[in-house]
């Protein structure tokens, strides 16, 4: 669904915010996209919607070149970006029927997608509402309602639930994963949370520096960091040594045991 080869941005006065990324993403795939402020995260996103033309490799999306034909990957992708888009005065239903038209589709057709959009996602009457009258959670999903309306095989999402209080979040990562399971949906996102990449990615891909730099599914990448087993502490005095030991083999180490030696440790 999604194929690139060295792909790279660089920015006037030689700012190399993207250099030379290669990545792989599966039809159904859920693929989180993590790394830390200015890594090449939004960069590389914002090429792969075609809203920003590459220096210099190669890429395809959805089935079509990226550079050779932009607008049949527009047609096949939807992205919901971090600010959103909708109108804080005018009915969400109604802009979403004129978003599903300037896909092509007529005025009863548009009608319908929409009716079935909001039934997906739980918005069902929320449609005469303006976007001000909504809810974050509500407008989150909205902006969601937006990338999907024309039926795409491929959704970007640039942190999806970024403001959210954890009970939207949890609903939002529950709408994802239903709509990949019953409509196949290829999704790539970006998250600064960790749990959020856990929760909904079948795959991880870290970048820092503009490059790839660790790749695998959320238990892979956890088991590769490892964890501290051993902890050595030196303590002077009996009675100090008799006290540290007592609170270690307490509550504080939940079920784990302490050895703590009767000489000098």
């Amino acid at each position: 669904m999604i194929k690139t080869s060295s792909l790279s941005k660089t920015f006037p006065g030689g700012i190399e915010a993207v250099r030379g990324v290669d990545l792989a993403v599966e039809a159904g795939e859920i693929v989180g996209f993590l790394g830390p402020n200015g890594a090449g995260k939004t960069t590389t996103m914002r090429m792969l919607t075609t809203l920003l033309r590459p220096s210099g490799g190669t890429a395809t999306v959805a089935g079509h070149d990226l550079l050779a034909d932009p607008e049949g990957v527009r047609r096949r992708i939807g992205y919901v970006s971090q600010a959103g888009g909708l109108s804080p005065v005018n009915p969400v239903g109604e802009e979403l029927e004129l978003h599903a038209m300037l896909y092509g589709m007529r005025p009863a057709q548009a009608r319908e997608r929409v009716r079935e959009v909001l039934g997906d996602l739980a918005l069902t009457g929320l449609q005469t509402r303006p976007g001000g009258a909504l809810s974050g959670g509500q407008r989150r999903r909205f902006d969601l309602a937006f990338g999907l309306v024309h039926g795409p095989a491929l959704l970007f999402l640039d942190e999806p639930t970024t403001g959210l209080d954890p009970q939207s979040r949890a609903d939002l990562w529950d709408h994802v994963r239903r709509l990949r399971a019953e409509r196949g949906l290829t999704v790539f996102l970006t998250t600064h949370y960790l749990e959020e990449a856990d929760a909904l990615a079948d795959r991880l891909l870290i970048i820092d520096h503009g490059v790839i730099v660790a790749e695998g599914t959320p238990a892979e990448l956890k088991d590769g960091v490892g964890t501290l087993d051993d902890v050595f502490l030196s303590i002077t005095g009996r009675s100090l040594r008799e006290k540290t030991a007592g609170s270690l083999r307490g509550d504080s180490l939940r079920g784990e045991t302490a050895d703590v030696a009767n000489g000098e440790g």
